[in-house]
């Protein structure tokens, strides 16, 4: 089905007899999991009303810079109508036939163009042979961006009616405006390879959906489970789960976001080459993982007895439980997910702990005012919404603050922050 409005909804499009080549591709800006085959009677309908912000003829292939230039436009949909535009090939100016062949090479060409270096970032496209009006054509199907401006060479396309030009400043900022409003963090991005199946939905009646809905709520809303699970974001707008939903309650988050996990490793030791006494990979949704951790803490808490006179005695934690907890938790929320296979690294050696988190500092955040108390950003914030109504966060934008504090509750040195481009190690150290 395609995507997008007007007349390019409804039944199922059939294939035209020819050669389709599909130009869309992975890396195609706004690229979706269409199919941008279109019948002959829908071209036709679009033929009929000649040539519009979303319809243009060519008489020919050449010159490929103005077949560059149309799909430029088509793809950035100043008009806004969120659906297909057309580049006929092998029509005159006036709508009637050219005559021109159409050949295999012609339409392999037409496709190769997406791909010559010439767009920034890569428009979503498809080229077919298509029989309009009695008229053997080449047509390319443009999809509309969902990351604008695209731009040939530098330079930003559009098309308003017939005409066709380079957007004015102010055309290019509706253009990203456009983009900023349609911008989805990668938690809420649909995962297309997963399904409902894919998700714990008993974990998600019994346990999470309790806790994030009022009781009174519940009882009077009757909604479906999918309608439940796509007003918490755990499922997109077509069924599909979302980053959000594999990682809280999916089965197997690591089949789809391949860094989901904790590293855990036990030195016997101060340095990385001494003996492993423990390691564990601490896997599975969300609450999983965090039950997983807290475990370990108590593990490897060592307490120790101090006598203070004759009778009082202390006991004491080399490290305390609560800066461990507030400094993995932290690791776990705010890390990045998107574009890498890393884990949290969780390394306990014996005079010390290392947590090492993908992705640096985000937002507002900054290398200077990391850490400091009223000042926060949020990488993945439903994510920290979900962790606060599974009881991990009970205030957001403090977990540091509090790590620092039972730390020098417990006579500890302070917490130790590396904040690099593209990591964090917080370093919390034993009592001396």
């Amino acid at each position: 089905m395609l995507v997008g409005s007007g007349d390019w909804t409804g039944n199922p499009p059939s294939r035209s007899l020819g050669t389709e080549v599909d130009a869309a591709g992975p890396g195609g800006a706004g690229a979706r999991a269409t199919d941008v085959s279109v019948d002959d009677e829908r071209l036709e309908a679009l033929l009929e009303h000649g040539e519009s912000d979303r319809v243009e003829y060519k008489e020919s292939a050449q010159p490929k810079d103005k077949i560059r230039q149309a799909v430029c436009a088509f793809a950035n949909d100043l008009p806004d109508h969120r659906a297909p535009g057309v580049v006929f090939v092998g029509l005159q100016d006036d709508g009637t036939c050219a005559n021109l062949e159409i050949t295999d090479e012609l339409l392999r060409d037409l496709a190769s163009l997406r791909d010559d270096g010439k767009f920034s970032p890569m428009p979503t496209m498809a080229v077919r042979r298509a029989v309009v009006c009695g008229c053997t054509v080449a047509v390319v199907i443009v999809q509309p961006s969902t990351a604008p401006p695209i731009r040939v060479d530098g330079r930003t396309w559009i098309r308003i009616g017939p005409r066709r030009g380079t957007a004015t400043a102010e055309e290019e900022q509706r253009l990203i405006e456009r983009r900023r409003a349609r911008d989805l963090p990668f938690e809420l991005r649909p995962v297309s390879t997963a399904s409902i199946d894919d998700l714990d939905l008993d974990f998600f009646r019994t346990t999470f959906l309790p806790a994030a809905v009022a009781p009174e709520w519940l009882e009077q809303n009757h909604r479906s489970p999918e309608e439940q699970l796509a007003s918490l974001r755990f499922v997109g707008p077509d069924g599909e789960p979302t980053v959000l939903g594999l990682l809280v309650i999916g089965r197997e988050p690591l089949s789809f976001v391949p860094g989901a996990y904790v590293q855990f490793l036990r030195i016997d030791g101060s340095e990385l080459t001494e003996p492993i006494k423990d390691q564990k990979m601490l896997d599975g949704p969300l609450p999983e993982q965090l039950r997983a951790v807290d475990e370990l803490i108590k593990v490897h808490v060592s307490v120790r007895t101090e006598v203070e006179g004759h009778a009082l005695e202390q006991r004491m934690p080399d490290l305390p439980v609560e800066a461990l907890k507030q400094v993995l938790y932290n690791a776990v929320m705010h890390r990045q997910y998107e574009g890498t296979n890393a884990p949290v690294r969780w390394t306990w050696y014996s005079d010390r702990v290392e947590v090492l988190s993908p992705g640096g500092p985000f937002g507002q955040v900054t290398p200077e005012t990391f850490g400091v108390p009223g000042v926060t950003d949020y990488r993945n914030p439903h994510l920290a919404d979900a962790m606060k109504t599974l009881g991990y966060v009970q205030k957001f934008g403090m977990g540091i603050a509090l790590a620092e504090r039972a730390l020098e509750n417990n006579g500890n040195p302070p917490l130790e922050l590396e904040v690099q481009p593209s990591t964090i190690l917080a370093t919390i150290r034993a009592r001396p």
